[in-house]
Order: C-alpha cells, then structure tokens, then sequence
C-alpha cells in the first residue's frame, strides 16, 4: 500500500485594502461594553492592527472581523497580523 501526501489548497490571498468592520465581544452588561464599540475601517490592514494592538486580550477573543462576505475570529485575525503579507509594521513586543 503506497502513502500518498494529501493535496491541500491554498486559501485564497487575503485583501488587506478591502474595508472591514470589527465587531464587539458580546459581553454581559452595558458597561462592559464601554471598552469597544462596533468600527468601520477603510482598509483591513488598519482593523487587524488595531485588533492586535489596541485592544485589551479580553476584548479580542470575543469580537470578530467583517470583510466582504467573510468573518474572522481572534484566531485568524492573529494569524493575519503575523502573515508575511501583512502589509502595516507591527508593534515591538515590551
């Protein structure tokens, strides 16, 4: 019996120029809400920094980013961010 290595297919390029909207963790209560509110961004690129960067790790694990028809979870925004194809610089770890 021969091995045979599974063909995958790659994903699709992201589009980082694409606008996006980035979506609050639902979270119990109006205050906690107050951390993050729904924002619309002009280019992907910018929503995935901000996601990273700007937002407390709480925050994020819950929120999600539009793009298109596509919506992404903590998990491949993160991935986005550290992509070779990331187009922005990233922040210096402290």
């Amino acid at each position: 019996m021969s091995s045979s290595i599974p063909v995958t297919q790659e994903a699709p390029a992201f589009d980082y120029d694409a606008t996006a909207e980035l979506f609050p963790p639902r979270l119990a209560g109006p205050s906690a809400q107050r951390g993050l509110a729904y924002k619309r961004f002009a280019f992907a690129s910018e929503a995935i920094q901000f996601a990273i960067e700007q937002l407390p790790r709480t925050f994020l694990l819950g929120a999600y980013l539009q793009v298109g028809d596509e919506r992404y979870g903590h998990r491949e925004i993160r991935r986005l961010y550290e992509s070779a194809d990331y187009p922005l610089g990233r922040a210096v770890a402290s």
